[in-house]
C-alpha cells in the first residue's frame, strides 16, 4: 500500500531520513521492479541555490510546486533522468532526489535495462553488474526502474509508480553535503545508510 500523503506533507529534512528503509515500486508493462530506498538528498525552496525551484516557477519545476507526494523527473546533462518525491505543502518547493536502492523485486528486468542502458552507451557489450550496483546513483535508479520523464507529475499514492513500507529498519543513517553540485555545498542534506554497499558517491 502506498504511503499516505500526509507522509509527503511534512518538513523536507524530516521525510528525508524517514524514507530510508522505504520501498520504491514500479509497475510497467514488463514487469515489476523496487527496491528499498538506502540513500537521498534534499532540496528545498527558492532560497536553497542548488534547488531548481531557485529560479522560481518554470514549466519544467512545476511539481515541485504541487500538492506533496507526487513524483518530479528531470532530465540531467540530457543524458539520465533523476526521480525525486515532492514534499512539503502545496506553493512550497520541494523535492528529494532518490540516489540510490537495494534491489529487491524484478532485478533480472533491472540487469537487462541497465545493460541495454550501458552497452548503448559504449558500443560493447559490458561486465555484468552486480546485484547491488544496479541502482547505486540516481541515473540508474531510474534506468533500473524504467523511470521516465514520462513519469512526473505522477501521483505517488497510485498503484503504478509508488513507495510503500514493508518493515525495512535502517538504524545507521549519516548526513553529508550532497553530491555534484556547485552551489549549496555547505548544507549537509544527503541522508544515506552508512556502510551499505549500494550507496553512490563518498561515504563521511
Amino acid at each position: 500500500m502506498p504511503l499516505p500523503r500526509a507522509f509527503y506533507a511534512r518538513p523536507t529534512l524530516v521525510v528525508a531520513p524517514d524514507l530510508l528503509g522505504k520501498v520504491l515500486v514500479h509497475r510497467t508493462s514488463s514487469g515489476v521492479t523496487s527496491g528499498i530506498i538506502v540513500e537521498v538528498e534534499a532540496y528545498v525552496g527558492e532560497s536553497d541555490p542548488a534547488c531548481h525551484a531557485a529560479p522560481g516557477p518554470t514549466k519544467r519545476n512545476a511539481p515541485m510546486y504541487g500538492p506533496p507526494g507526487h513524483a518530479y523527473v528531470y532530465l540531467n546533462y540530457g543524458v539520465h533522468p533523476l526521480v525525486n518525491v515532492v514534499t512539503e505543502p502545496e506553493a512550497s518547493p520541494a523535492a528529494i532526489l532518490i540516489r540510490a536502492l537495494e534491489p529487491l523485486d524484478g532485478i533480472p528486468l533491472m540487469r537487462r535495462r541497465r545493460t541495454r542502458s550501458r552497452t548503448s552507451r559504449h558500443k560493447k557489450r559490458v561486465t555484468r553488474i552486480a546485484d547491488h550496483a544496479l541502482c547505486r546513483g540516481p541515473g540508474n535508479v531510474t534506468h533500473a526502474l524504467g523511470i521516465t520523464l514520462k513519469d512526473t507529475g505522477i501521483d505517488l499514492l497510485g498503484d503504478k509508480l509508488f513507495i510503500e513500507d514493508r518493515g525495512h529498519r535502517i538504524d545507521d543513517i549519516s548526513w553529508s553535503p550532497r553530491i555534484g553540485i556547485s552551489v549549496g555545498t555547505e548544507r549537509h542534506w544527503r541522508c544515506y545508510a552508512e556502510g551499505h554497499g549500494a550507496v553512490s558517491g563518498k561515504r563521511m
